[in-house]
């Protein structure tokens, strides 16, 4: 009997249970709109309920109480309430100092106004009182100038700074490749045809000293002139003394033109001065290099039949290298000719390296979009191989100006603008042009002022209230 009359009372207990699952929620309900009933009843009479609405979604109204979609309880809205939502709702100026409300308007419809508050007939939002002293404060201001309690203020959590001018400094990272200095580059070419008959130097990346001997070239022309030459030194000799001063003027001439002839082929006057001496035609004659640097490029082999268009050797003076950067379009502005840059090479890890930038060349990479700085290094020890790759900073200076953080700025595309805060809690949108980007920071070049205080965080529900307001303008006239 007493394991049954335990299974009953377990029952019973599981009945119950489930009773209260099912219909808990409308005892519940119940219970609250009783005590909602007698919540209502006044000192002398019941409180007036003009609908139910959705807590969470006060746009959705109800005639009777309930739950919502979401779960929730409904909330009444009484009449009463309705009725004193603000200070001065039963009068556009009530006395004691009251702010004037010129009209109540729908927040999402601001064409639609009213004389006294309500629900909004589109959207069923409360209306929204307009006061006098707001258009006091902005009516001097630029339009879309707002006003904004301290109370909503901290409700959307408007944080303000002050400009202030920076001295700013920036490096450009980027990339380059290492190339002669063209203005150290010789060509040798001889100036008359002929046949080479030794080669001195005979690789490329050879070293070689200015004045040090190249090749030997033998000449046909060149020996005829060599010969010439001699006649014609032994005539102003023998002639030069005649008493005919034409044949007198006439041997000094050839003698003269002879001489020129070997000198603009490059015959060096210490030659012909050994040509003088010796009175002797040399069958070849030694060319010299005349600059010191490394052979890029030989076509001087022996044997071989030359003439003045062939570039024989192509001496390349490394003392100094060039470095091609890419920089980026938006970036030339500020890279001027004479800033001082770093390099880094993979092949001598850890080493720093500084140029100067001597030239910025006037084409844009049509793929790249980049335009090309060229940086001069010193190269004494020649580790600065032309074609090799580097890793280049460019430092700019940008001097002192006015930055402001980036997310204070508003773009809408075609203008860029920020709020300027004032006393009184007004808030002006205020156009500016912007400069350079660097570290979440923008440059202002016009605008603002330095000492001025802006929006840095919340500019979003300004914007929103500035754009209401303009619209709200534009309905009126």
């Amino acid at each position: 009997m007493f394991y049954k009359a335990l299974r009953i009372s377990a029952l019973v207990a599981a009945i119950a249970l489930a009773v209260g699952v099912t219909f808990g929620g409308k005892v519940s309900a119940l219970f609250q709109g009783q005590q909602a009933t007698s919540q209502t009843a006044a000192k002398g009479g019941e409180r007036k309920v003009l609908y139910w609405y959705d807590a969470m979604s006060p746009q959705h109204h109800y005639d009777k109480p309930g739950k919502a979609p979401d779960g929730m309880d409904l909330v009444p809205q009484y009449a009463e309430d309705n009725a004193s939502q603000s200070p001065a709702a039963t009068s556009t100026s009530e006395p004691g100092g009251a702010r004037k409300i010129l009209f109540w308007y729908d927040p999402m419809h601001p064409a639609y106004k009213s004389d006294k508050p309500g629900i909004a007939p589109d959207c069923g939002m409360q209306l929204v009182p307009k006061y006098a002293d707001d258009e006091t404060a902005t009516l001097k201001m630029p339009a879309g100038t707002v006003k904004i309690a301290p109370e909503k203020q901290q409700l959307i959590g408007i944080r303000s700074a002050t400009v202030e001018r920076q001295s700013l400094a920036r490096t450009v990272r980027t990339t380059g490749q290492l190339t002669s200095d063209e203005t150290k580059l010789a060509h040798i070419h001889v100036k008359v045809n002929g046949y080479i008959d030794k080669s001195y130097v005979d690789f490329v990346g050879q070293l070689v000293k200015k004045g040090q001997p190249l090749f030997t070239l033998y000449s046909p022309d060149l020996v005829a002139t060599e010969e010439e030459y001699l006649i014609a030194k032994r005539g102003a000799k023998e002639m030069g003394s005649s008493q005919f001063p034409d044949v007198a003027q006439g041997s000094q001439s050839l003698l003269h033109s002879t001489r020129e002839r070997l000198q603009l082929w490059d015959i060096s006057d210490e030659q012909i001065k050994k040509l003088d001496e010796t009175g002797e035609v040399t069958k070849t004659l030694t060319f010299y290099s005349p600059v010191s640097g490394f052979v890029t490029d030989r076509k001087a082999f022996p044997q071989t039949a030359v003439t003045p268009d062939m570039d024989l050797y192509v001496i390349s003076d490394l003392s100094t290298i060039w470095v091609n950067a890419d920089v980026y379009e938006y970036e030339v502005p500020f890279v001027k000719v004479g800033q001082t840059a770093d390099m880094q090479l993979s092949y001598y890890a850890g080493r720093t390296y500084t140029g100067k930038i001597t030239y910025i060349y006037p084409t844009v990479d049509p793929v790249s979009h980049t335009v090309k700085a060229r940086i001069e290094f010193p190269n004494p020890n020649f580790d600065l191989k032309p074609q090799m790759l580097a890793n280049v900073q460019l430092k700019i200076n940008y001097g002192k100006q006015i930055v402001v953080p980036q997310e204070a700025i508003m773009d809408s595309g075609d203008k860029q603008y920020l709020f300027v805060v004032h006393d009184g809690g007004v808030f002006e949108p205020r156009v500016i042009q912007m400069g350079a980007k660097l570290e979440g920071n923008v440059v202002v070049l016009s605008g603002l002022n330095a000492g001025e205080t802006i929006v840095t965080s919340g500019n979003f529900l300004i914007d929103s209230e500035s754009r209401l307001k303009s619209a709200m303008a534009g309905m009126q006239h």
